[in-house]
């Protein structure tokens, strides 16, 4: 092994578990190399089954990207072991959830120390064509925070799912024990529903099965390149745009270089699978209705181990940064770029500062589209607050985020809490993976067809590698 790589002592004994697990307590778990790789992506990437498993008793990090932003999961996929799939997925979850209760304590004390409020914000999605603006998604999401409790109100439950429309609440009590602290309401309905990390092992085992059988995804956000020129208005004596959004005075921004680079994998993918995921997507695409469909359910079973590999240590290791010789199996990766265009509204009367909303939304993380203005917001931003954010997400699709109202106040304290009519319902609110995999308990029980839907859960909704930016480390 090249010198180089010998200054990273894990890596330099993987397929040496007893020279491993002799170094793995006094060294850096997590060290990369040059290319971005930590020892358990090189450990899963060459089939060292017996040295991965050693470094994820020692809890090496799951969810960490490479240089080119593939994660040891995206790499374990690859090569095709289901076991290693599963111990590295299960892992994965653990260190969630340990990374939540990590979080808890400092997130309690910002909550605390930040005063009570009511913030009201509109999400809306246009388009220059009619028939279209008429379907796309739109919400106005109300926000109420009373000490170390926060409540979200909301009329869409997800912008996956043809927008279904709803009427929910979000209450996050940070008094109450951690799986007592996440509930759901429908208020339309009357029910409710703890939010818990635990699944089953058929849960686990069927999330497998729809990673093995769908094409991996890494999406990265470079933030490097992005700057904010101020926004002109006027015809003849242009001027810096500035006007009221909501209640605030604001200043408006063209943000430049946000461009977000995917990459798309299926080495592990049969042509079979290939065929019948795009049949899907077509089917998606032309608002079909996938549970009609009839495929064979499948359960995968491990791929046969890709050929040896002949790169030598000395060749990966002297590669130019980010032109690393691939060391897996052969791939088959489809990239490209999109550039975005967008407008950001910067007001310096908003009262709330970005680093309290960043711990506000930090706590209702679990709703997806709250998770990615979280992370867009964590971008360095010119003076003020966010109060407006226009995104050109599709030629003709434009995707607005609007803050329109924001005081401080306080709040009945029954608001936080379960009314007393209504009825727990475990259903409600399931992430889309669990309540496919719900119909898929209850159609082997009656003997049918359940593939369409774990296909439907591969290509629409899971993304399994975490979108970690080469340049900044930031996730789109």
């Amino acid at each position: 092994m090249a010198s180089s790589c010998s200054a990273i002592p894990l890596i330099a004994s993987l397929g040496d578990v007893r020279r491993l697990s002799a170094l793995i307590r006094t060294q850096d778990i997590g060290q990369k190399d040059s290319h971005g790789n930590a020892p358990l992506h090189l450990a899963v990437t060459l089939g060292h089954k017996e040295c991965a498993h050693l470094l994820l008793a020692h809890n090496a990090p799951v969810n960490v990207g490479n240089a080119q932003g593939w994660s040891p999961l995206a790499e374990a996929i690859s090569y095709g072991d289901r076991q290693m799939i599963t111990a590295l997925l299960r892992k994965l979850k653990q260190q969630f959830r340990e990374s939540v209760e990590e979080k808890r304590p400092r997130l309690l004390k910002a909550l605390k120390e930040l005063g009570d409020f009511y913030l009201e914000l509109h999400w809306d999605f246009q388009s220059s064509v009619p028939l279209l603006s008429r379907i796309l998604p739109s919400d106005a999401c109300k926000i109420h925070k009373q000490g170390i409790n926060i409540r979200l109100d909301t009329t869409l439950i997800d912008f996956t799912d043809r927008n279904q429309r709803g009427n929910l609440s979000f209450i996050f009590n940070g008094d109450a024990a951690p799986s007592e602290s996440f509930v759901v309401l429908d208020n339309e309905q009357k029910v409710y529903r703890r939010i818990h990390h635990e699944e089953s092992e058929m849960e686990t085992e069927e999330e497998v099965d729809i990673l093995m059988s769908s094409d991996t995804y890494s999406a990265t956000l470079s933030t490097k390149s992005i700057t904010f020129t101020r926004a002109q208005t006027g015809w003849l004596f242009r001027e810096d745009k500035t006007e009221r959004v909501g209640n605030f005075s604001a200043d408006f921004y063209l943000v430049n270089g946000l461009v977000l680079e995917l990459r798309k994998r299926r080495e592990h993918l049969s042509e079979e699978d290939i065929l019948r995921n795009k049949a899907i997507m077509e089917s998606l695409s032309k608002g079909g209705n996938l549970m009609e469909q009839n495929f064979e359910p499948v359960r995968r079973q491990s791929l046969t181990p890709p050929s040896p590999n002949t790169i030598t240590w000395e060749d990966y290791i002297s590669a130019e940064n980010g032109k690393a010789p691939h060391l897996g199996r052969e791939l088959v990766c489809k990239e490209g770029k999109k550039t975005f265009k967008a407008t950001i509204a910067m007001s310096q009367e908003f009262s709330l500062g970005i680093e309290s909303l960043l711990n506000a939304l930090e706590v209702i993380a679990p709703f997806k589209h709250f998770n990615k203005l979280r992370e867009f917001v964590q971008m360095k931003l010119p003076p003020g607050f966010p109060v407006k954010l226009d995104i050109s997400v599709f030629p003709t699709i434009t995707a607005t985020v609007t803050f329109q109202e924001f005081r401080y106040d306080e709040f009945d304290e029954s608001i936080f809490t379960i009314p007393d009519d209504y009825k727990e319902d475990p259903s409600l609110f399931q992430p889309r993976d669990s309540v496919i995999l719900e119909e898929m308990k209850k159609k082997k029980k009656e003997k049918k067809d359940i593939t369409p839907m774990v296909l439907e859960a591969a290509v629409a909704t899971r993304s399994c590698t975490p979108a970690v930016s080469a340049s900044e480390g930031h996730k789109p």
